[in-house]
């Protein structure tokens, strides 16, 4: 979906179109947003980096600012910051979600998150969702396997967890027909991460790319949770705690060349929101404007893309796109 408009280039991309260039050479950054200021920093932080990325919104999001809204936001960001190569994903949909998300034409991208289902009633919602948005020209993103932890109105506990079957991974792509496929490999959702610090299970990873050769493969639950953000929370006033463990930077660098081409991000922005709100209210108890925290906020939301495009190796990528 690209547009011209006054001069200038608009591309909205399918993540298969995303992931076709940077398989095994990059990660793109796949970002849940709920308000404008965290859609105008991070459309402003790709354009600086010049770095290709998703942006994605979830049923909770949607719900919480409606469909109508995420995306007219989304579509003025573009607007502003006219160089930046994007998709737009719907993250942890369910049918009727992304039969609105495909009618409503503003997705590039969907997931469909049957992963809690057995598996054979997982590729039967796999497959119909693909069908439907395929019909589109719409990628569909689906899940084997399932993370621990919490998520906007979801809750998986440990026990009801359980790792991605590498044996698995090649009839479900077959049967279904996604364009890219969520792994449970070690990561979790939310703050709770890494409980037993097990990290990264790259053996795991490495076994299904084996078995699913040139396939994108994507991490959620991919935030790091810096322990200097949460301690910096804490000081303010906040009361987290201070056990849980993101991905690490190590881990990240030795998942990509391993097929993860997505790796979302949305715990490390949400305690960024945290931080900046507490730490100014607390350091100018005089102030009630909201528009103050808020450019605060986007200057270190926007510091934070920045390094987390560098990370991945996404910046200065735009090019391969043009």
């Amino acid at each position: 979906m690209i547009r011209h408009e006054n001069k200038a280039l608009i591309m909205i991309l399918t993540t298969q179109q995303l992931f076709q260039k940077c398989y095994g050479r990059y990660a793109l950054a796949a970002v849940n947003v709920f308000f404008m200021e965290e859609v105008l920093a991070l459309f402003s932080a790709a354009q600086k980096a010049r770095s290709p990325f998703i942006v994605q919104t979830t049923p909770f999001a949607r719900d919480y600012a409606q469909p109508e809204m995420l995306l007219a936001m989304i579509d003025a960001a573009s607007r502003i910051y006219p160089e930046t190569v994007y998709a737009v994903h719907l993250d942890h949909g369910y049918e009727n979600h992304i039969v609105r998300a495909v009618a409503s034409g503003g997705y590039s991208s969907v997931m469909i998150d049957a992963s809690h289902d057995p598996y054979a009633q997982n590729v039967e919602r796999t497959k119909s969702m693909v069908e439907l948005a395929h019909a589109k020209g719409i990628s569909v993103e689906a899940e084997l396997g399932v993370l621990a932890g919490v998520e906007d109105d979801l809750t998986v506990g440990a026990s009801q967890s359980f790792y991605t079957d590498p044996q698995q991974v090649a009839d479900f792509v077959s049967a279904t027909h996604c364009d890219s496929l969520a792994v449970a490999v070690g990561t979790s959702h939310g703050a709770y991460k890494f409980s037993g610090k097990q990290g990264l299970q790259l053996q795991i990873l490495k076994d299904i790319q084996t078995r699913l050769p040139g396939f994108p493969l994507v991490l959620h639950g991919g935030s790091q949770v810096d322990a200097q953000v949460i301690a910096r929370i804490n000081a303010a006033g906040g009361n987290l705690g201070t056990e849980a463990r993101g991905v690490q930077e190590q881990e990240i660098r030795a998942a990509i060349p391993l097929g993860v081409c997505k790796i979302n991000i949305a715990t490390d922005t949400r305690l960024l929101w945290t931080m900046v709100t507490r730490e100014f209210f607390q350091n100018k108890p005089e102030e009630f404007a909201p528009t103050t925290p808020g450019r605060t906020l986007m200057e270190t939301y926007e510091d934070f893309m920045l390094r987390k495009f560098d990370l991945l190796g996404s910046s200065g990528k735009v090019i391969e796109y043009i």
